[in-house]
Parts: C-alpha cells; sequence; structure tokens
C-alpha cells in the first residue's frame, strides 16, 4: 500500500519537482512551497499521512522504483516516471485518505475512543484501577470530562456506543478485514489490544501497511460521522474539533488579517518583520485555499491568460520554464496565477 501510494504522488508530480517533494507531502511539511504543491498537484487526499516517516524507509522505496525501471532520479534530485512506472501507477487502486482535512487528528479520535471504551469495559467489570491505554494528559482530561456527562456508571453509555459503533462499521464501504483493524486496536478488561506487529502479520503485510490501511478506515469512518451526525451523537462528540476548517497556516492567517485592513505588501513585511518572499508565500496561500480572495489587484486577467496559454503549451507548471516564457511577469504573479486555478 505504501508503494502504491507513492506512485500516485509521484505521478502526480512527474518532471515537476524533485523527489522530496513526495516525502514532505506525506510528512506533511508546513513550508510553503508544500503548502501549494498540494494544491497546484492536487494532493490533498495525502498530507500529513506519515509525519513519522523516516527518510530511510522512503529512500528504500525510491532505491527499489529505480531498480524497477519505474523511476529516474536525476542528480539534482528532480525525476521523472518511466513508461513502465506509469503503467504501475495507472494500476493502483483508489484509497479514500483526507489527509488534508484530519493531519493527524484520526489519532486523537482513537485515543479517545480506545481510552473510553477500556474505562468502560473496567467499569462493567467492576475493577476501579486499571492502566491507562493512552498516557496523554489532555486525552485523560476530555475522556474523564466525556464519561462525567454521559453519566458512565449509569450502565446506558456502554450500550449506546456500541450500537453506533456496531452501526457505523456495518455501513462503511470497506473490507471486514480492515474494520477488525480498528476493533483489534481496542483494549478492554483482561483484552489487551493487538501490537502492530501481530496485526501485521495476521494480514501478511509490512506493519506500515498496516498503519496505513488503520488511517484510511479511521478516514472514512470519520468523513461518515460528520456527514450523518444526528446519527452518531456519541462518536460525533469523540470527533469533535477534529476536522481542519480553517486551511491556512497561522502565519498566513496574520497576513490576510492585515491585508483585509488595508495594509499593503510592502507595509505587512515592515509591520511583521518577515521577509518579502515569506509575505508572498502566505499571498499565494490565500490565492489558492481563500474562494473569495483576488489576484485581481496583482495580476490582470489577460496576464492569468497568457500563464495558462503558456502552461498549456509547455505542459508544465514549472516556474523559471513559464518565467522564460513571459519574462515581463515575475515569479510572484505566476505563482498566484498558478495556485488561483484557471478560472
Amino acid at each position: 500500500m505504501f508503494h502504491q501510494i507513492l506512485l500516485q504522488i509521484f505521478q502526480k508530480l512527474n518532471n515537476e519537482r524533485t523527489i522530496s517533494a513526495a516525502y514532505h507531502v506525506l510528512r506533511g511539511k508546513r513550508s510553503g512551497q508544500t503548502i501549494q504543491d498540494i494544491g497546484l498537484f492536487q494532493l490533498h487526499s495525502y498530507f500529513g499521512l506519515l509525519p513519522k516517516l523516516p527518510r530511510a524507509t522512503f529512500d528504500e522505496a525510491v532505491t527499489l522504483f529505480m531498480q524497477y525501471s519505474w523511476l529516474k532520479v536525476q542528480e539534482s534530485g528532480h525525476f521523472y516516471m518511466e513508461k513502465l512506472g506509469l503503467q504501475r501507477a495507472q494500476q493502483t487502486p483508489s484509497f479514500f485518505f483526507d489527509g488534508w482535512h484530519y493531519r493527524g487528528n484520526e489519532h486523537v479520535f482513537f485515543a479517545r475512543l480506545s481510552l473510553i471504551v477500556q474505562s468502560l469495559s473496567h467499569q462493567a467489570a467492576a475493577v476501579r484501577s486499571f492502566s491507562p491505554i493512552s498516557r496523554d494528559p489532555a486525552i485523560q482530561a476530555w475522556v474523564r470530562s466525556f464519561l462525567q456527562g454521559h453519566h458512565y456508571k449509569e450502565g446506558h453509555l456502554q450500550q449506546q456506543l456500541l450500537v453506533e459503533c456496531t452501526n457505523v462499521l456495518n455501513i462503511l464501504p470497506i473490507s471486514d478485514a480492515n474494520k477488525q483493524l480498528v476493533l483489534y486496536r481496542l483494549s478492554g478488561h483482561r483484552l489487551p489490544g493487538w501490537t502492530w506487529q501481530q496485526l501485521a502479520d495476521e494480514r501478511k503485510e509490512s506493519v506500515l501497511d498496516s498503519q496505513l490501511a488503520f488511517i484510511e478506515t479511521l478516514h472514512i469512518l470519520l468523513n461518515e460521522v460528520h456527514q450523518t451526525n444526528n446519527d452518531y451523537p456519541l462518536l460525533g462528540q469523540i470527533a469533535e474539533g477534529l476536522k481542519v476548517k480553517i486551511l491556512l497556516t497561522d502565519s498566513a492567517q496574520q497576513t490576510a488579517q492585515l491585508y483585509e485592513q488595508g495594509y499593503s505588501i510592502e507595509q505587512i513585511v515592515q509591520l511583521r518583520k518577515l521577509k518579502q518572499s515569506t509575505i508572498e508565500d502566505h499571498f499565494v496561500e490565500l490565492a489558492m485555499y481563500e474562494p473569495n480572495f483576488s489576484i485581481g489587484p496583482f495580476v490582470s486577467y489577460e496576464e492569468a491568460q497568457k500563464v495558462w496559454q503558456a502552461s498549456a503549451q509547455y505542459q508544465t507548471k514549472k516556474l523559471k520554464i513559464l518565467h522564460e516564457a513571459l519574462n515581463d511577469m515575475s515569479y510572484f504573479q505566476l505563482r498566484l496565477v498558478l495556485a488561483k486555478g484557471e478560472v
């Protein structure tokens, strides 16, 4: 699964970026370049799926792809996919990740759910003391508040949560094997959850592939809960606040507020004591992720049309090539147009 995901990312970035760009996407790097690549190449689903991915694991996969003649990496780090690699990428299945909106928060959801299930299991067994599955103080405090708010000692909460979990898992369009990934990771009284190694051995795959299947299952489950919140009041509460709604970085939001107050780019640079290139990154973010943001004050409609014509003609979004073709436009203007998308 890891290799299939990598092939899909490489296919989208083909001949446009260095090999490291794919690594930064999977790790969820919050740099201006990676944030822009997410929008330009439609990589939202893969963003931040593996924030702790070791570079060595990534490089091993790249080396393997080169040995298979799927990929060629140049000395500069730029790469292109060979015919065999493109064919292989087209044969990969569709995945249903939503990394851009969850950004690792699916693990917060599962940590909350796991501790709730563990607590209710011990409550049912009349065991008051146990070692919590989550050591995170924030998770423990949240779960304590949740349990007390639902009067867990009365016994109704356990049954209601069981019904919701059963109902949501029954309707999810995923395999039983992937549903079991979620269930087997849960712990209860005298019933420890399976380790990743145990799950991977059972499924006859790598630990990384089991973890990716688990993340995909949680994303599908969370999207179902968010879309039909009324059907899952308890799960909806456990998932509350975990889906990212403001897509701008914090720094870009600060720049946006100053721009809305009437300050120019040059004034914002002075006020925020940041480089002009950093503030320009923020404006590119705005163009990409704020539907109401207009690039009109910076680029005319005719100039934007020229950029898209050149991009289509040269079949690229590389700034250097576009700047050579349209040398009367600045790199900032080119980036704004590409970020806003063709209208």
